[in-house]
């Protein structure tokens, strides 16, 4: 019998439930701390998922999770970059 890989779950910062990392856009603060989206999930800094729905991203949006998961002032085109990466996932 195949052995299953194990899927890496994450939790979005705006619903709290638990997905597959590849279902999240992960958004980082660097020590330097300026807040970005990380499309990569490799840039080194602390870092929070949320899912690829606008409706995730405007509930984060309005409920400042994210903001208090990185505890740092999330800039409004974090947003933005992140509306704009889904709209772009859901044409392919």
């Amino acid at each position: 019998m195949a052995k299953m890989k194990k899927v890496p779950l994450r939790k979005c910062a705006a619903t709290g439930e638990m997905l597959p990392k590849k279902d999240m856009i992960r958004i980082v603060r660097p020590k330097e701390g300026e807040v970005s989206v990380d499309l990569t999930g490799k840039k080194s800094g602390r870092g929070t998922y949320v899912s690829k729905s606008e409706e995730a991203i405007e509930l984060a949006r309005r409920n400042r999770s994210i903001q208090s998961q990185l505890k740092a002032e999330v800039p409004e085109q974090v947003y933005e970059d992140l509306l704009h990466a889904v709209r772009r996932e859901s044409i392919k």
